[in-house]
């Protein structure tokens, strides 16, 4: 049995207020345009969360909520607190592990360093030229899409052995 994870950071925030704390930070104008295209990317590969964990900050639940718009599908989301991380990807898999249930694709809507880490570490094996990518930069916006051999989500480590199956940016859907 396998479990699939799908990582989405999200989207170009708008840094124009200096003033505003972090969490309240809103989506700028390409994260605005950005974030729906991302959604309409994984509604034409099929792929649509059991459920979406998603971090309290604003940019990143507007980022799912437009992304949703697009998917065509209404998905449970559960804003989680572990999500809004960024230093380390262990709150990102506790996380999963605590609040996964029994989602056979789940979601998890946050932050880098975080995202990267945890897609890097997860990723063993899949496309070259896509995991090449993958270690190298987690863009704003970017989804990775992960298998894992595992039966439950509490089964989950940094060791888990996943293959990437999908890895895409904004900029690979062409035009913006």
């Amino acid at each position: 049995m396998t479990r699939r994870l799908v990582l989405f950071r999200h989207a170009k925030s708008d840094w124009g207020s200096p003033y505003l704390p972090d969490e309240e930070r809103p989506l700028a104008a390409r994260g605005l345009s950005d974030a729906p295209r991302m959604g309409g990317w994984l509604r034409r590969r099929g792929i649509v969360p059991d459920k979406v964990l998603v971090s309290p900050a604003l940019r990143a639940r507007q980022t799912w909520e437009l992304a949703q718009t697009l998917l065509g599908h209404d998905v449970p989301a559960e804003t989680v607190e572990m999500l809004y991380a960024f230093a380390s990807p262990r709150p990102l898999l506790e996380a999963t592990k605590r609040f996964g249930e029994d989602a056979r694709t789940l979601m998890l809507v946050g932050h880098n360093e975080a995202m990267h880490e945890l897609a890097v570490a997860l990723a063993k094996t899949g496309d070259e030229q896509q995991l090449r990518r993958l270690r190298k930069k987690f863009p704003t916006a970017a989804i990775a899409i992960i298998d894992l051999p595992i039966d439950e989500w509490f089964e989950l480590s940094d060791l888990t052995p996943g293959r990437l199956v999908h890895y895409a940016r904004p900029k690979d859907l062409g035009q913006r």
